[in-house]
């Protein structure tokens, strides 16, 4: 995969099944920018963000539990990441990110938190913040992106992690339940 595919792992695949397209629906998917590169570049994306914030919490959670989901974390995003790059270079695609992406402005800010804070105050932000960026990834992945992917293998591959993803927010919920307030 090519070099701009660093941020997020769901854009690659969209810009072979968008040359692909044909008609109205191709034209209308096309006109409102979310196409399969946009969309891997956008999974990319994602999943680059949750290593870095899995990375930062094995390293500075104030417990086991939450050292180890971060690593958790890492590692799962790490290997979606790479399923998906591997898929845009077996398809030919270039991830392309929207130039103006609400969602990377909302990590940024998040990482800016992250890294300000220390000790159960970390531990708190870092756990809301996973249950809110997965419940956020989540809802995007069921309701706007698969339903706009056309490339087979893409599709399987994000329905594929879906249930992980969920899993990871709910373990993140666990986790913060369990700290109290």
């Amino acid at each position: 995969m090519q070099t701009r595919m660093g941020r997020g792992w769901m854009l690659g695949a969209a810009a072979l099944a968008g040359a692909m397209l044909v008609g109205p629906q191709a034209q209308a998917q096309q006109s409102n920018g979310l196409d399969d590169p946009t969309i891997v570049a956008i999974f990319d994306a994602a999943n680059t963000w949750d290593i870095a914030s899995g990375n930062l919490a094995a390293k500075k959670g104030t417990t086991k539990a939450i050292r180890d989901f971060g690593a958790q974390l890492a590692r799962d995003h790490t290997n979606v990441r790479q399923q998906a790059r591997d898929l845009a270079a077996k398809l030919h695609v270039t991830p392309t990110p929207p130039k103006d992406f609400a969602m990377a402005k909302s990590n940024a800010e998040a990482e800016r938190t992250l890294h300000a804070t220390k000790g159960m105050a970390f531990d708190r932000a870092f756990l809301q913040h996973e249950v809110d960026f997965h419940k956020a990834v989540i809802d995007a992945l069921n309701t706007t992106f698969l339903p706009a992917i056309q490339n087979a293998e893409l599709k399987a591959l994000v329905e594929k992690v879906v249930p992980v993803f969920n899993a990871h927010m709910v373990m993140a919920q666990h986790l913060l339940d369990g700290l109290g307030k």
